[in-house]
């Protein structure tokens, strides 16, 4: 869902055509992996990491990654952080945390962010300036059951020479880190164009298949570290409506590639009518899935009980409904600040 997550950097929170990588993949439909999410039936228990801009990560990880109930951390990091000019990439701040959590034998996932809920737009300035981008982004209105956010932007993958350079990213990053970081993943597919104010040409369905394209280009690349896509709405689309959903996860199935989502809220309505009953039917089927606890999550309230969720329903849910291998809590979790169980 569209909420006001982490503002990159700060506190929290990325040339083919349409059908480059996704037909390139679709042609060899790479198998699931043996290590698939727990079979459906039984229940099961995932492992919990933290969740922190990269920004953060001296602050709000470090004081929490030694608990011996978190696995590893996973960082948000901003499409600008890893391409501070064309072509010239700087990784040096994941090295770091890789470092550092590897000593500590624990995890390091990544998250590429190329959506922005709150200023600035962490883009490459080159992507918003140079006019082959054709302004690089789209403004967006961040609607949410919360009420509404502050404007945002997303990059515009659906333009072919954006969505390009978004890949040489990819490419380069895999190139340094595929084998050595626990999964990569993309944002989540939710999103909310202000149409109004948009110069990009964005369509709906141009930006679902770009976003299947990612999905294909990012597998081709890492093909040792678990690619991931969050998937929780799809602009557009109510109960899977266009079929963009059941699209979706007939091709990570297809292609071997793991999905999650920013949000686990149990039973709340409007996730029962999109992502959720797919999560629940594909579960086993796929290679990884990866949900995330993040901080507007603790704003809700659960519609059976009426309060907060706790930690033991976000957990059950996730795991058991959800069929999540990983839980990424945001550092402000109130289980995280409490002595670890022995």
């Amino acid at each position: 869902m569209v909420t006001k997550r982490i503002a990159v950097g700060v506190g929290i929170l990325v040339a083919m055509g349409l059908t480059g990588a996704a037909a390139m993949a679709s042609e060899a439909p790479a198998p699931v992996s043996g290590k698939a999410s727990a079979a459906a039936s039984g229940k099961k228990t995932a492992k919990n990491y933290l969740y922190a801009s990269i920004g953060d990560f001296d602050a709000n990880v470090k004081p929490l990654i030694d608990r011996p109930d978190v696995a590893g951390v996973q960082l948000v990091v901003p499409w600008k952080a890893l391409e501070r000019k064309k072509n010239q990439y700087d990784f040096s701040e994941i090295d770091r945390a890789l470092k550092y959590v590897q000593a500590r034998h624990k995890k390091l996932f990544i998250q590429v962010q190329d959506r922005f809920f709150a200023p600035p737009t962490r883009l490459p300035d080159y992507l918003l300036k140079d006019p082959e981008y054709k302004g690089g982004a789209a403004p967006t209105t961040n609607e949410s059951g919360l009420g509404p956010g502050e404007p945002g932007t997303v990059a515009a993958q659906w333009n072919p020479q954006v969505r390009g350079r978004f890949q040489q990213l990819l490419k380069a990053m895999s190139q340094r880190f595929d084998g050595r970081l626990a999964g990569v993943n993309l944002p989540e597919t939710a999103t909310g164009v202000d149409t109004k104010k948009d110069r990009t040409g964005y369509s709906d369905d141009s930006y679902f298949k770009a976003e299947l394209d990612n999905m294909a280009y990012g597998k081709k690349v890492f093909t040792k570290t678990p690619f991931i896509q969050y998937v929780n709405f799809w602009p557009g689309e109510w109960n899977n409506s266009r079929n963009y959903m059941k699209r979706t996860f007939e091709f990570a199935k297809a292609h071997g590639i793991g999905l999650g989502g920013p949000d686990i809220l149990p039973d709340r309505p409007a996730q029962m009518e999109n992502s959720y009953p797919f999560f629940k039917k594909y579960r086993g089927q796929l290679p990884m899935v990866a949900m995330a606890v993040q901080e507007p999550d603790f704003q809700y309230k659960s519609p059976k009980t009426k309060k907060p969720y706790t930690r033991q329903e976000f957990t059950d849910f996730g795991s058991n409904t959800l069929g999540a291998d990983a839980i990424f809590w945001a550092t402000s979790a109130p289980w995280l600040h409490q002595p670890a169980a022995r």
